[in-house]
């Protein structure tokens, strides 16, 4: 037989592919979609925005503004870009090897949407100036006087939420089963007739 089908059905194997393809095709989509919405705003922000005037959207809370930001969130490593982006380039990756293992859809979304959102912030910094690799995110989402943040950020945040949710979800789950087992009768008779006897 040969060795690119599976030794059951005749199957092409899929040794790279440990998760389902759905999964996989949400993750992809998801990361697609958000990449794609993130680049958008961030052109339309460069276009209509300006660095020193804020657009208030929820009074002093929320607003838009333009910002170019070399470091991480809160600005935090502005003079590591380079490291931070060898860290977002090594991130992505193993996220995409996740990708081909997950089974779950709630995890391949949340998946989807942090590699979308590390995508769209890597595009950045390997394509706008100073320099690639080097380059300054586009930030537009005016937080208070907190910091100035992209849909990209959003994106992360609501990705590690479901998958914390899912790891909530799962933890409750286990915690369910372990104390129906504690609850149940036990099956053995030996056991079971013991408990009878006066």
């Amino acid at each position: 037989m040969s060795s690119s089908t599976s030794d059951f059905g005749g199957k092409p194997a899929r040794r790279w592919l440990r998760g389902t393809p759905q999964a996989l095709a949400v993750t992809a989509g998801v990361a697609a979609l958000t990449l794609l919405v993130d680049q958008g705003t961030k052109a339309l922000a460069i276009a209509d925005l300006r660095e020193d005037e804020r657009i208030a959207l929820i009074g002093d809370l929320l607003g838009l503004q333009l910002a170019f930001n070399p470091g991480a969130i809160l600005s935090f490593g502005a003079g590591s870009t380079l490291a931070i982006t060898i860290f977002t380039v090594l991130s992505v990756l193993a996220l995409i090897v996740a990708a081909t293992r997950l089974r779950s859809l709630l995890a391949a979304t949340g998946v989807g949407f942090i590699l979308g959102g590390g995508l769209g912030n890597l595009v950045d910094r390997m394509v706008a100036p100073p320099a690639p690799g080097r380059g300054m995110v586009t930030d537009f989402i005016a937080y208070g006087d907190l910091f100035i943040g992209n849909l990209a950020d959003v994106a992360l945040g609501v990705g590690v939420g479901l998958l914390l949710l899912l790891g909530l979800r799962s933890w409750l789950r286990a915690r369910r089963s372990e104390s129906n087992a504690r609850a149940a009768p036990s099956s053995n008779p030996e056991v079971s007739s013991l408990s009878r006897t006066p």
